[in-house]
C-alpha cells in the first residue's frame, strides 16, 4: 500500500488513521522501512522514531467493508477489487465484509438486495454481518452504497464513530439537510469522507477538461434522469449529469432556475464569475451521458465511454492517503444545486440563489 504522500494528514489525525488501518500481513520489518523512510522526507528522524516506537505497520491490502448490497455497483466494484485478473484491477484492498441492508418502499432495492448478498457471498467469499457495527470491526475502510440515500446518515453514523475512513455512493444522502449533517460528523472526527458519481472520472470527461477551448465560458450536461418519489427529483439520476457539469466548471453557482417538461428537466446555473452551467435530464429515449463546453476558441464535446473502473482507482487512493478528491465544499454545493431547482420548480421557476438554499438546510454558505 502506498504512503500517505500529503503531510496536512500529520497530527493525532493521522495517527488514528494510520492506525486504524495498520495490519502486519506485508512483515513489520518492510513496512517500517516504508514508514521510516516517508517520516524521515516529511518530519525528520524524530517523528520517524516516534511513529516506529509505536509499533505501526502497514497492510498489503486495505480489508474493505461495504454496506447496502442493493445496487449493481457492489458486484462490479467488488469484482474490480478482488480479481486480479481483470485487466482494469484495482489493487491495493478487498472487500471482505458487507452489512446488507435495503430499503422495502423502493422495488429497485427490495428486489435486488438478496441476489447481490448471495453473489458476494458465494462467488466473492465475502462474508455477511448482521450489524455494521460488526463491519466496522472487520474492516479498514467502508464503502457506503445503499441506493436509497435516505438511510445514508444513520448508516454512516457507526463508520464515522468507529473512524473508519468511508466513501459514499451517490447520492450522498436524501437531503441536503443529511448531507450537511455527514460533513459536520466526518469533520468533528476527523474521519476522511467523501462522495462522488463514477462519471467524475469518465476518460472522454478528464480529456474535455484539457481540452483548448480557451477560456470556458460555460457547459451544458445532458443525462437520463428518471425520478423515484422517496428523493428529490435530480438525486436519484440526474446527479450524475450534475457531477460532470461540477467537474467541469467547478464551484461558484450563485443561482439556478428550472424549467420542466414531461420528459425532461432543464436547470441552469449562474456562476459568479458570469459563466452558465445547464444541465438536462432525459426521461425518456436516448439520453447519453455528454458535456459540451463553450470557450473562447472552440465548442468542445465529451467522447463517449467510461466505467468504474477509473472511480474505483481515486477511492482506493482516498482510503490510502485519507484526502478526499473532491471538496466537501463542491459536492455540498452540487447537492445545494440539485435542491435548489427543486425549489425553483415549486416557484414555477424562480430563480434560487444557492446560498439561501444552504443556509436553510443548516449549513454555512461559501463566502
Amino acid at each position: 500500500m502506498d504512503l500517505p504522500a500529503d503531510c496536512t494528514l500529520m497530527g493525532a489525525g493521522f495517527f488514528t488513521w494510520l492506525a486504524s488501518i495498520s495490519r502486519s500481513r506485508r512483515g513489520v520489518a518492510e513496512a517500517r522501512k516504508s514508514l521510516h523512510r516517508f517520516f524521515c522526507e516529511v518530519s525528520g528522524l524524530a517523528m520517524a522514531a516516534l511513529a516506529l516506537g509505536a509499533g505501526i505497520a502497514l497492510a498489503a491490502d486495505l480489508r474493505i467493508g461495504m454496506i447496502g448490497l442493493d445496487t449493481s455497483h457492489v458486484v462490479a466494484f467488488t469484482q474490480l477489487l478482488n480479481d486480479p485478473a481483470r485487466s482494469n484491477h484495482v489493487a491495493g484492498g478487498r472487500v471482505v465484509a458487507a452489512y446488507p441492508g435495503g430499503s422495502q418502499d423502493i422495488e429497485s432495492s427490495r428486489t435486488r438486495v438478496d441476489g447481490y448478498t448471495r453473489e458476494l457471498r458465494d462467488k466473492w467469499g465475502v462474508r455477511i454481518v448482521d450489524t455494521i457495527e460488526a463491519l466496522c470491526e472487520a474492516v479498514d475502510v467502508v464503502m457506503l452504497e445503499s441506493v436509497d440515500g435516505r438511510p445514508h446518515l444513520e448508516q454512516v453514523k457507526p463508520v464515522i464513530r468507529a473512524r473508519k475512513p468511508v466513501f459514499i455512493d451517490k447520492p450522498m444522502a436524501g437531503s441536503l439537510r443529511d448531507v450537511i449533517a455527514i460533513q459536520r460528523l466526518a469533520r468533528e472526527h476527523g474521519v476522511p469522507c467523501f462522495s462522488s458519481s463514477s462519471l467524475r472520472y469518465y476518460p472522454g470527461l478528464i480529456e474535455l477538461k484539457k481540452a483548448p477551448a480557451g477560456e470556458v465560458r460555460g457547459a451544458v450536461s445532458t443525462g437520463p434522469c428518471p425520478v423515484e418519489p422517496h428523493h428529490p427529483d435530480l438525486f436519484w439520476y440526474g446527479i450524475h449529469a450534475v457531477e460532470a457539469l461540477y467537474a467541469v466548471l467547478g464551484p461558484g453557482c450563485e443561482q439556478v432556475t428550472r424549467a420542466t417538461t414531461p420528459n425532461a428537466e432543464v436547470v441552469t446555473g449562474v456562476w459568479k464569475d458570469g459563466r452558465f452551467g445547464t444541465m438536462i435530464g432525459l426521461r425518456e429515449g436516448a439520453a447519453p451521458y455528454r458535456v459540451t463546453v463553450y470557450g473562447s476558441k472552440a465548442v468542445v464535446d465529451q467522447k463517449p465511454g467510461g466505467d468504474y473502473g477509473p472511480l474505483v482507482r481515486e477511492v482506493m487512493q482516498f482510503f490510502q492517503t485519507g484526502v478526499a478528491p473532491v471538496s466537501p465544499e463542491e459536492t455540498l454545493e452540487l447537492f445545494a444545486f440539485m435542491e435548489g431547482a427543486d425549489e425553483s420548480k415549486r416557484q414555477g421557476g424562480k430563480p434560487v440563489r444557492i446560498a439561501d438554499v444552504i443556509r436553510n438546510a443548516g449549513g454555512e454558505p461559501a463566502k
